[in-house]
């Protein structure tokens, strides 16, 4: 009742008219990178975004000095990220894997975008071949364009719902620079406490100072309710952080039996994922029962302190060593050779638990603030989508 009421008092009982989108833009294809005109880097000269495919600042190319698109327009992920939609109010040039709308009508483009926004997970794209959006394919999407008859009345309910959907999005880019001006504190201050001058400690390589096991192949129909404690590698990535004394998963007695387990004060770390970024993050074990491995990880045995190896997995100098001995392909890994060869800084027993403590304390503040500031974000973003789908569920035409 609530959302009959609010429409019928915004709408005042207006028509909607559904039109395709090749009636309300210009849609064209990004092209091929202007090689002659190209820069890595921002410039005086070489000033205007290059753009493909992704989300956010992982659509950015490059730099080039002439823009192709210079008046407000909407782009959408053609690959990839299939059907993201993004907002683009400054002069850009489009590449390949990108389709741009600019408008050729008058009406409010940011309700335009809220519109795509809210259907871009509902593209159908070709079963065979490379998954992809071209412009045949998205051109007879209808867009609802209220009271059609009078263009001042339709501009000014188009302005009153993106005021009201701003207001959401808005808040949520707040609360998520905040998220990430916190992660770089509490980074900075990880990166301190781990960095030592020449001389000031001992050096040692990994694999001189303790054993790293693979883990055994088990596969996602395996887990089940209740069993034996286990660790798939996904989860490294969405529910482990610097240690653990619970499961996410677990698998039967029978399987476990044949596969290989860590036990209290190992720490596991992560030899495979998608981008190199997502290899060597490693989660100290202190659960009271020995946990089932997956054999895309390794369980590092050693008398260091674990939560200090866990930390130190996150520190740049940790990675930019492992970067050395990862393979790249599909899915990029390392073995343990590569693990081994990594030299770490091993201050006395005593200071790598004050170091740990201290960083305990750093990381019990960020985790109270993720688990706070993600949550709200996700709030936000559930509520944005409700008032999203209502203010822009229209009545379809009849056919």
């Amino acid at each position: 009742m609530m959302k009959s009421n609010f429409m019928d008092t915004l709408l005042d009982g207006v028509e909607v008219e559904w039109k395709a989108l090749e009636e309300v833009f210009n849609i064209l294809a990004g092209g091929d990178v202007p090689k002659d005109a190209l820069s890595d880097i921002k410039t005086e000269e070489f000033c205007i975004p290059i753009l493909s495919n992704g989300i956010g600042d992982k659509s950015l190319y490059g730099w080039t000095n002439k823009a192709k698109i210079v008046n407000p327009s909407l782009t959408i992920s053609a690959r990839g990220t299939i059907g993201w939609t993004s907002f683009r109010d400054k002069p850009f040039f489009p590449i390949v894997r990108l389709l741009v709308l600019t408008p050729k009508i008058e009406f409010n483009l940011k309700y335009a975008y809220h519109f795509m926004k809210m259907i871009e997970n509902d593209y159908k794209t070709p079963k065979t071949g490379i998954p992809q959006l071209t412009k045949p394919m998205i051109k007879d999407i209808k867009i609802p364009i209220p009271c059609p008859d009078n263009p001042e009345k339709s501009l000014e309910i188009q302005a009153e719902i993106v005021r009201i959907l701003d207001t959401f999005t808005e808040l949520t880019a707040e609360l998520t620079a905040e998220l990430t001006a916190r992660k770089k504190q509490y980074n900075y201050y990880r990166e301190q406490l781990l960095t030592f001058e020449e001389g000031e400690v001992e050096w040692e390589r990994l694999g001189d100072v303790g054993e790293f096991i693979r883990g055994k192949r088990f596969v996602k129909t395996d887990i089940i309710l209740e069993g034996v404690p286990c660790i798939h590698y996904g989860e490294m990535y969405t529910h482990y952080n610097i240690w653990a004394g619970e499961a996410k998963s677990y698998i039967s007695e029978e399987l476990a039996i044949k596969l290989r387990k860590a036990t209290y004060g190992d720490v596991v770390m992560v030899a495979a994922g998608e981008t190199i970024e997502d290899i060597g993050r490693g989660t100290a074990w202190l659960g009271d029962e020995d946990i089932v491995i997956h054999d895309a990880c390794f369980f590092y045995k050693s008398s260091l302190n674990p939560k200090y190896v866990a930390y130190y997995t996150r520190t740049k100098s940790f990675h930019d060593q492992i970067r050395k001995s990862i393979s790249s392909g599909k899915i990029s890994a390392i073995n343990a050779k590569g693990f081994e060869k990594v030299i770490i800084p091993v201050p006395s027993p005593d200071e790598q638990a004050r170091i740990v403590s201290i960083l305990d304390k750093f990381d019990a503040l960020t985790s109270s603030i993720t688990e706070g500031l993600p949550r709200e974000i996700e709030l936000r973003q559930k509520q944005y989508e409700y008032y999203r789908n209502m203010l822009l569920s229209f009545p379809k035409e009849e056919v």
